[in-house]
């Protein structure tokens, strides 16, 4: 059986990817095999299952999306690079806890890769560099088995981020990697992160499937 499956699936709508993830956690059994699903969204904003519509201000015309996920408030728009991980904890043996630090290993490791130093906060999930957020986190455990995943800012209009509480945590600046001199883009970046969280969570070998980029 293939451990993993990394799809390249290019700019997609948020609303059918998020019923295929659903409906793939749904339907897959022990031995279905793990998959990362590479891509971005067109403009969206999403909230957590326990998120707070206070934390949008005024203004904000972007389509707003509740989720099932963890965590509260953030903005999707291309530029951004997403990996959707949808994985089978059990068979991994890892908890929720374990699963996020690994998560935040490979944005930190890759942004290391680029002389960047970032770190993750106890407080608050996702990675930073100083006190600014560049990658956020959000998943949603059924089953025994993940789905959501990390997302990171590359070059993007982060205008959005000031119409909102990023997180839920008001003031929270947020960065990108455009502007730490970081020039690859997003299909680069992408291939990165997937083999850095390929390395975090042990996998041993991959399929690989391009269908848009």
């Amino acid at each position: 059986m293939c451990e993993l499956k990394i799809r390249y699936l290019g700019l997609r709508e948020y609303r059918p990817v998020y019923a295929r993830m659903r409906e793939f956690n749904t339907s897959r059994n022990s031995t279905t095999a793990d998959e990362f699903w590479c891509l971005q969204h067109p403009p969206v904003v999403t909230l957590g299952a326990h998120a707070s519509s206070q934390h949008i201000h005024s203004g904000l015309s972007i389509p707003v999306v509740p989720t099932d996920r963890g965590g509260q408030v953030t903005y999707h728009a291309p530029g951004q690079v997403i990996i959707y991980l949808l994985v089978d904890l059990r068979r991994k043996a890892l908890g929720i806890r374990q699963f996020v630090q690994h998560m935040e290993q490979a944005v930190i490791d890759l942004l290391d890769s680029y002389q960047i130093i970032a770190q993750a906060r106890t407080d608050a999930h996702g990675v930073y560099i100083k006190d600014a957020k560049v990658a956020s986190l959000g998943l949603r455990v059924s089953g025994g088995c993940c789905y959501h995943g990390v997302a990171l800012n590359v070059d993007m209009d982060l205008t959005p981020f000031s119409l909102m509480d990023p997180c839920g945590f008001p003031g929270l600046a947020v960065t990108q990697l455009r502007d730490h001199g970081i020039g690859s883009d997003c299909q680069q970046i992408h291939t990165e992160l997937a083999k850095q969280l390929y390395n975090q969570l042990d996998y041993k070998e991959a399929d690989i499937e391009v269908i848009g980029q």
